[in-house]
């Protein structure tokens, strides 16, 4: 009898995880494997920060958690506070970025600061506590993740989360990264966004006209409104050469 159970849950566990790799697919969005994959291959490369393992998270549209991946051995190779901060920034890429408008969490920087216009939004959408903490721990990071198929909500106004935009420039929703310096996060996202050909971004704020990482701020004023305080000089050069290290693509025409 335990046997037949023990068959059976591993039976509904393993559809689980292929419906969910198929409604990614269907989606437009990634697969699990291909963001972790990509996260191991980046998080490698020289990024500006302190080099530690990584964070990511997808989020469809409407701010359903698609995927939750780590790029460490363990869930604990890499900080564990940094799983919802990533899926709070994939959040609020998604929830403030249009279809002919694509908005960073970098770029929210320095707007949501006090006397700022948008100062408390950060204290908007709050993090949805019971998403966030539910399910078993050796869950996490994996296929089935508990955060997986919930709204995650939260709004983090630091680098690290971007819009996913396909070919025919369509916005998807977002991913987020975390488990470094904001500016490390933010140029690790944005390699990450470009590996996986979801860069096809309409219009941002920055100076290139994406959204890229803003360098603008002196004394505690941002020149754009739009800017990021820097984190070190490595992250910015990083960040400086991305449109063209790691250009976003144009939509097709039809």
């Amino acid at each position: 009898m335990k046997k037949n159970k023990a068959v059976l849950t591993t039976f509904v566990v393993m559809l689980f995880s292929a419906m969910i790799s198929l409604q990614s697919f269907a989606d437009g969005l990634p697969e699990y494997s291909e963001i972790k994959e990509a996260l191991k291959n980046i998080v490698g490369e020289e990024n500006g920060g302190f080099g530690l393992n990584m964070w990511a998270t997808v989020v469809d549209r409407d701010g359903v958690v698609k995927s939750v991946v780590f790029s460490g051995n363990d869930r604990g190779d890499q900080w564990p506070g940094s799983r919802i901060i990533s899926a709070q920034k994939a959040n609020t890429a998604n929830a403030f970025s249009l279809p002919d408008l694509a908005l960073s969490t970098a770029n929210l920087f320095a707007i949501t600061q006090p006397l700022s216009s948008l100062y408390g939004l950060q204290h908007s959408n709050p993090v949805n506590t019971e998403v966030a903490y539910r399910g078993p721990s050796e869950n996490i990071g994996t296929l089935n993740d508990p955060m997986v198929g919930y709204k995650i909500g939260g709004v983090n106004v630091f680098g690290g989360g971007l819009a996913l935009y396909d070919s025919s420039g369509k916005i998807l929703g977002a991913i987020g990264v975390s488990g470094d310096s904001s500016c490390a996060d933010h140029n690790i996202a944005w390699k990450l966004r470009h590996k996986l050909n979801l860069d096809y971004v309409p219009k941002g704020v920055s100076p290139t006209q994406d959204d890229n990482i803003i360098y603008d701020i002196t004394g505690y004023t941002s020149v754009s409104g739009w800017g990021h305080q820097e984190c070190s000089p490595a992250a910015a050069e990083i960040a400086e050469e991305l449109p063209k290290t790691h250009p976003v693509r144009t939509k097709e025409k039809k």
